[in-house]
């Protein structure tokens, strides 16, 4: 734990330090740390996997995902759905669940030793998409502006969408004793969901509301504006949880009743506090996959299950991504590059970590291995493929004269 703690402060302080020059080589801070976690792995050995595997490191990763969760809901630009509502609606509520059911029955093919319920969950870590590995994409005006949209819109909502999915999941998958049959799970899930978003929605909404009327009569720092979006999350999920809710799911609701009732100008710069620590919790997470990397390649890695994630971080995604834009205003080239700028991140790390403490026995170590693969896989795929599909894409629009 003392080395851990070195490595990701010194690493962290280094990258800080050269952060414009790094970035500027395409190596953002999750894979420089990603680096630091495979150095520091080849120390841990299986001291790793009892620290992983502990109600501490559980409630930490609960945490982590409701902050996450929080600030993606907060963090869409041009209203609710984005600029372009419909194409995002599109990718939420066609191309999501289309990517969901490829994965499920991906895995019924490539792993049929698993059972189903895992095999969802399974489903559930590798679909989210998250552009931690590939940031700059979002920022690269190569790419139409409305690709990068619908991406930043799909990005904030499709964790939070897939949450009550994933512990329903993990519901049936895990502890029999709470939950015999799916049926007694999904009448436990649904309960849960609609609490937590009642309690989401209370909390959002009556802190953006206070929050509004404290600005007007002057009552507010610029830092007690920051400090509130902190507390938000941490109070949504609390709630949610004591009245025996799906903290994940409240956590996300808040953001979006906050998100649409906070009226200000400069929400974005209120964000700055929240969205620091979430990418500093995000950054940690990374270093433990690097290190979780060296201890899942010693335990030996199938085909079958390398076949599944090669397959989920491209056709998983690129094939329900066309289906689900067919008939829109988007070129068959933004459709193309829509389907494959999905890079793999936090949301697929922490959900495999919270399976992992769930689960038992070959699961326990496929959900392990498939994280480590998906994680990796995409930082090496998209981090590699990201800027040169942005690149081409910048000398085919003239010619084709598409309008961004």
């Amino acid at each position: 734990m003392l080395l851990s703690l070195i490595a990701i402060s010194a690493v962290l302080a280094a990258w800080a330090l050269g952060a414009k020059r790094l970035e500027q080589w395409r190596l953002t801070a999750p894979m420089v740390l990603v680096l630091a976690g495979i150095a520091v792995g080849f120390t841990t050995g299986d001291g790793l996997v009892d620290s992983l595997n502990t109600e501490v490191a559980q409630h930490t990763a609960e945490i982590i995902l409701a902050i996450l969760l929080f600030v993606d809901a907060t963090d869409i630009r041009g209203g609710l759905f984005g600029r372009d509502p419909r194409a995002a609606m599109r990718m939420l509520f066609i191309a999501l669940p289309l990517s969901l059911a490829a994965a499920l029955a991906l895995g019924l093919w490539l792993l049929p030793d698993l059972p189903w319920a895992v095999l969802l969950v399974l489903a559930c870590v590798v679909v989210p998409t998250d552009f931690a590995p590939a940031a700059s994409i979002l920022r690269d005006e190569r790419v139409p502006e409305r690709v990068r949209d619908v991406l930043n819109v799909e990005a904030g909502y499709n964790d939070g969408i897939i949450s009550p999915l994933f512990i329903f999941a993990l519901a049936v998958a895990g502890d029999r004793s709470h939950a015999s049959t799916p049926m007694e799970a999904l009448a436990s899930a649904l309960p849960q969901a609609l609490k937590a978003i009642l309690v989401g929605l209370a909390v959002g909404a009556a802190l953006a509301l206070l929050t509004n009327l404290a600005e007007r009569h002057g009552a507010m720092t610029d830092r007690s504006k920051r400090l509130i979006l902190v507390a938000a999350p941490m109070l949504a999920f609390g709630l949610s949880l004591a009245v025996d809710g799906n903290g994940f799911v409240a956590a996300f609701v808040c953001g979006i009743a906050f998100h649409y009732l906070r009226r200000s100008s400069a929400l974005q710069a209120e964000l700055a506090l929240i969205d620091d620590i979430g990418y500093l919790l995000t950054i940690v997470m990374w270093f433990v996959v690097g290190a979780t990397a060296v201890l899942a390649l010693t335990l030996g890695v199938s085909w079958s299950l390398v076949a599944y994630c090669l397959l989920a971080l491209t056709l998983v995604r690129l094939v329900p991504v066309l289906l689900a834009l067919l008939g829109s205003s988007f070129t068959w080239p933004e459709r193309a590059l829509v389907g494959w700028l999905g890079p793999r991140g936090t949301t697929s790390i922490v959900f495999g970590l919270l399976a992992f403490n769930v689960l038992l026995g070959d699961a326990e170590r496929d959900v392990l291995m498939t994280v480590v693969i998906v994680v990796l896989g995409s930082v090496a795929l998209h981090g590699v493929t990201a800027p040169a599909a942005a690149h081409a894409f910048g000398r085919l629009r003239p010619k084709r004269g598409a309008a961004p």
